[in-house]
């Protein structure tokens, strides 16, 4: 009687959803595969291509996983996960940290990359390990003997992955550079501009080699001008960027110099009244036009400080005045007003300049050069131009094409080509792509696997059946026979000579083909990064077994109404609500 008396223990706000057990991790792995679906199609040279179009009405054309999952909006709080992996892949810096429990020790590992490429395959993988554990679960295996194995299955994939890298470092300049095309030709092959692969590939290898050591990204420009074709595209290893708003005496300054000096301002060059409600006693009104001139002095006395210093070219991040204009004009002399801060900052790295808050004692140590500056016409747009700049630590691409979403698809592809070009620069290990890494990561796997005793041996052999995703959807997306494809594949890789290590999908023929030598090529620090990333995803995931969903009850939102219903003067709307001028 008295356990049926005892009053019922209430713990989370009403109106909270509670999803538990071996039912919720179901449906969260579940969640993820749908989302892997949405992008399976777009991996690989002969991948398809996603349009969506959002409730803004913008239209994005993109085989780009990141690119895509950022758009879908996703709302499942488990497939949330693979969003930010996929982000984490392409972002340019990428700190993962992640909790290892091994022999009952516990131990906190960080993995720091560059990377950029890779977003599609990160998620594919995290999705087909999930997919993977999922008859495990529905059978009653714990997850965590899943997780345990799956981490262990990850160490060793990347420590075979090292013990396959070939280094590219050693080779002569050229040598290097054509080598890194073909990793960028690599990346490039499965985009928009993949017909034109070679030419964007040399023109991405020898931007990254015109920043040289300086890997921060906005070195490099890319600027969007449409029309013509993807052929009319150029770079300019120096800076460039669209003519500013000018006005009416810009069309009397000269548009070609050379070496001249470059003269950098982060100040306004315009004629300034007095301040609004000044007031000024004047006890002679002859004196009145003495303020006047005063006001004309100081902006002639910049103007002049600024011709005196030698400049032939005055850009500056503020406005530069009709007056400012006219006056430069007459002392031929190029300026620009209201550039951007980017393009202020990749000037100043370019030419040596160093950007000046007054124009006061300017000396030649703060002023830049370039050997030739020339405003050029692009299309519809005019340009600035400064080529032959001494330092050379920057590198603009101008991009052409015929749509707007072309052109955005195209920028998309070039930032992948170059953040792959920049770690093979400094990381000058590859692996051969295609699927054979996969392959052969997956037959070393299902060899450890015959070693251990216990259920381990299954989920490892599960780890390395989800590796063969790469190849198989390969196939699937160039339309041929993956099955078939991949008993090939199994084949050459289970050849104990080791010969067959090197072989993955040939695109073109719809066979095999050894990847390395038709220069099909990944720097290897994409391919470890990947399966850290789907690993530690598809663990995180796996470690989930309840979901606590705490919407805001009625009596909040009555709450919150009330409050903002309080701020505009109560019920009655009393009060004015902004302070008004009593008249």
């Amino acid at each position: 009687m008295a356990a049926m008396m005892q009053p019922q223990i209430i713990l989370l706000k009403e109106g909270t959803d509670t999803s538990q057990g071996k039912a919720q991790l179901i449906s969260n792995i579940n969640a993820c595969t749908a989302v892997v679906d949405a992008i399976r199609t777009t991996l690989g040279p002969r991948g398809m291509d996603k349009l969506i179009h959002d409730d803004k009405g913008n239209t994005t054309i993109s085989n780009d996983g990141a690119t895509i999952m950022k758009l879908l909006d996703i709302v499942h709080p488990a497939a949330k996960i693979l969003v930010d992996i996929a982000r984490s892949q392409d972002s340019e810096a990428t700190t993962f940290s992640f909790l290892s429990i091994f022999s009952r020790s516990c131990s906190l590992y960080s993995l720091t990359s560059c990377v950029g490429d890779g977003t599609t395959t990160v998620v594919l993988l995290a999705g087909e390990f999930l997919k993977e554990a999922k008859p495990f679960i529905e059978d009653g295996v714990h997850p965590q003997n899943l997780i345990r194995s799956y981490r262990t299955a990850c160490n060793l994939a990347v420590n075979k992955i090292k013990e396959l890298s070939v280094s590219i470092e050693g080779k002569s300049l050229d040598e290097k550079r054509l080598l890194l095309g073909k990793c960028a030709a690599t990346s490039l092959s499965s985009k928009l501009i993949g017909g034109e692969k070679e030419f964007f590939a040399s023109m991405v290898v020898d931007a990254v080699m015109a920043i040289g050591d300086d890997d921060r990204l906005s070195k490099i420009g890319i600027k969007k001008v449409p029309g013509g074709t993807m052929r009319d595209s150029f770079l300019v290893k120096g800076v460039a960027f669209k003519k500013t708003f000018s006005y009416a005496g810009f069309e009397q300054q000269p548009k070609k110099f050379l070496n001249p000096k470059i003269l950098l301002l982060n100040i306004e060059l315009e004629l300034k009244s007095e301040k609004e409600n000044a007031e000024v006693r004047l006890s002679d009104p002859s004196q009145y036009q003495s303020i006047v001139d005063a006001e004309w002095n100081i902006i002639y006395d910049k103007l002049d400080k600024c011709v005196q210093s030698g400049a032939k070219i005055v850009l500056s991040r503020l406005a530069i005045g009709d007056l400012a204009t006219q006056y430069f004009a007459d002392q031929d002399i190029f300026c620009a007003g209201r550039v951007t801060e980017d393009d202020l900052q990749r000037v100043a790295a370019a030419t040596g300049a160093t950007v000046q808050t007054t124009v006061n004692n300017i000396v030649n140590e703060v002023l830049g050069s370039c050997e030739v500056f020339e405003e050029r016409q692009v299309g519809n747009e005019r340009f600035n131009i400064f080529s032959g700049c001494p330092s050379g630590q920057t590198a603009t691409i101008v991009l052409r094409g015929g749509a707007d979403q072309f052109i955005e698809e195209a920028e998309r592809s070039l930032h992948d080509a170059i953040m792959i070009v920049r770690r093979a620069l400094k990381n000058s290990i590859v692996v051969a792509g295609g699927g054979a890494i996969d392959m052969e990561i997956s037959k070393y796997l299902r060899q450890h696997a015959r070693t251990i005793a216990g259920k381990s041996q299954l989920f490892i052999n599960s780890y390395a059946k989800a590796l063969e995703v790469i190849p198989r959807q390969l196939c699937d997306n160039a339309g041929f026979d993956a099955t078939d494809v991949l008993n090939k594949l199994r084949q050459k890789h289970a050849l104990s000579s080791g010969d067959g290590a090197l072989y993955g999908v040939d695109i073109n023929t719809g066979g095999i083909a050894d990847s390395f030598a038709n220069f099909v090529w990944e720097p290897s620090v994409v391919k470890m990064n990947a399966i850290n990333a789907a690993t530690e995803a598809a663990c995180l995931i796996l470690s989930v077994d309840e979901t606590v969903k705490n919407p805001k009850s009625e009596s909040a939102q009555g709450e919150a109404a009330a409050n903002a219903m309080a701020g505009r003067g109560g019920p009655a709307f009393r009060g004015r609500g902004r302070g008004m001028r009593r008249r």
